[in-house]
């Protein structure tokens, strides 16, 4: 086995010194951070204790809240005796059976009585307002109302100034202005305290309707308005099936001449849509398969046909009255526009 060296040994040596001293450093710093532990665990111990100490001490003062002294008096406990006393004088008293029923008997008679009270105020206001002069008539005032005087809807609808302004019925009052063919509504206002309003709707002639000698006027709905020797600056439709003894003011035309009617009104406006709806004197609707306009100012009779493609047959119609103006004959356009038919013009020899 080989000898260390000088060296070799020294190293050796440096290296277990160090080793030494690491381990007693190591040491060291253990038993201080023990030491270290121990005081404050000491010190926590120490401010335990007087903690305790002075709750102690706060336990063993006199508190005048809750100690009595003789001769001595605690105004909390006074105040507390007050406000217990004021809550006992407030609550009420527990009733007996008896008294609950005499009570609830006391408010059955007090809301009989009220409303005993209510009835009569009621009825003393009703009866004030039926015989007191503050509230007769003294003003009736018509508006709406163009073709029908205002003093025939006053007459037709019986009021009369001086007369109450709550004596009388709304409802039939207006049925009564009604009866008037050219009124359609009437609506009744009182204006508190002596004035009545009456609005007025009115229907509004559009046709004549030829019967015997005469015309009897109709408005879009059918409804015959007025009877009359002569014709007003209306078209006249001709042909109607209307009984004549069904030709009354008032009465509306049977179920096939309004739906006729319709066809005619139909006309009207596409021939308003030309500007030929003032030419058109009259409309025969005799048949529904032929309607016949007359243009009298023109010169010139007009076979629609039926009710189909109107529009279309009424587009040819004002080319035809330029080209043929001032002769006299009749247009035809009673065939089916739609499958190669030509109206045409033929002049009266």
């Amino acid at each position: 086995m080989k000898k260390l060296t000088k060296e070799q040994k020294k190293q050796i040596d440096d290296l277990y010194n160090m080793t030494n001293k690491l381990t007693n450093d190591m040491t060291t710093n253990i038993i201080n951070k023990d030491k270290e532990e121990k005081k404050k665990a000491k010190e926590r111990q120490k401010r335990i204790k007087q903690r305790k100490k002075t709750e102690k001490d706060n336990k063993d003062k006199f508190d005048f809240d809750t100690e009595t002294v003789i001769g001595i008096t605690n105004k909390n406990n006074r105040n507390n005796n007050k406000n217990s006393n004021k809550n006992k004088t407030t609550q009420p008293k527990k009733m007996t059976k008896k008294q609950a029923k005499i009570e609830r008997k006391k408010k059955k008679i007090k809301k009989i009585l009220k409303l005993i009270i209510l009835i009569a105020l009621i009825a003393g206001g009703i009866c004030f307002a039926l015989i007191s002069p503050i509230f007769n008539i003294e003003k009736i005032e018509v508006t709406g109302n163009n073709k029908i005087p205002s003093e025939t809807i006053i007459s037709l609808s019986q009021l009369e100034n001086g007369q109450n302004i709550f004596r009388f019925n709304k409802n039939k009052t207006v049925e009564e202005i009604k009866t008037n063919a050219y009124i359609e509504n009437a609506k009744i206002s009182r204006k508190i305290p002596n004035k009545i309003e009456i609005n007025i709707e009115e229907r509004e002639a559009t046709y004549n309707v030829e019967f015997l000698n005469g015309y009897a006027y109709i408005n879009n709905q059918g409804y015959i308005l007025e009877k009359s020797e002569q014709k007003i600056e209306k078209p006249v439709i001709r042909g109607i099936s209307t009984e004549q003894e069904q030709i009354v003011e008032g009465n509306r035309l049977n179920d096939d001449d309004l739906e006729k009617l319709e066809t005619v009104i139909q006309i009207m406006n596409i021939c308003k849509s030309y500007e030929l709806d003032t030419k058109v004197s009259s409309i025969d609707v005799t048949s529904k398969n032929d309607y016949i306009l007359e243009m009298n100012e023109e010169k010139k009779t007009v076979h629609l046909g039926n009710d189909s493609n109107l529009n279309n047959k009424m587009l040819y119609v004002p080319a035809i009255l330029t080209e043929n103006k001032g002769k006299e004959g009749t247009i035809y356009l009673n065939g089916d526009i739609n499958n190669n038919f030509k109206p045409r013009f033929r002049e009266k020899v």
